[in-house]
């Protein structure tokens, strides 16, 4: 099986040619990075763990809004929120977290975002 035709080096200005994957030829092979993807997320949120949780959770609420249910109002929650945001030592808790619509999600999060940078409401 022949190998690849070879082509330009992708450093500028060189007119090097290359048949190596990472595009750059012998002269400028220092160049390459190699992308690795990381051995762990730091973050749950999108994990098989966090669709676990995140099921839970809505299941307990019964799929309602939790401020929309103490203010009365019946609205379907759409996600899952922390009561106590992990900036401010939350954490994953059953306890502190709970089913909410998109719009009380917005405001909370803009609400959080605004104490953050120290304006005042």
């Amino acid at each position: 099986m022949p190998g690849s035709p070879p082509r330009p080096c992708r450093a500028p200005m060189c007119a090097g040619k290359t048949t190596h994957k990472h595009g750059y030829c012998d002269t400028h092979a220092d160049q390459a990075v190699t992308w690795k993807k990381p051995a762990h997320k730091k973050s749950g949120r999108g994990g098989r763990p966090w669709r676990r949780i995140r099921e839970r959770i809505l299941q307990r609420d019964k799929g309602l809004c939790q401020p929309c249910l103490r203010k009365g109002i019946y609205t379907p929650a759409a996600e899952v929120d922390h009561i106590v945001n992990e900036a401010s030592g939350g954490t994953d808790v059953d306890d502190n977290l709970e089913a909410i619509c998109n719009p009380c999600h917005k405001a909370k999060t803009q609400e959080e975002a605004r104490r953050g940078r120290g304006v005042d409401a």
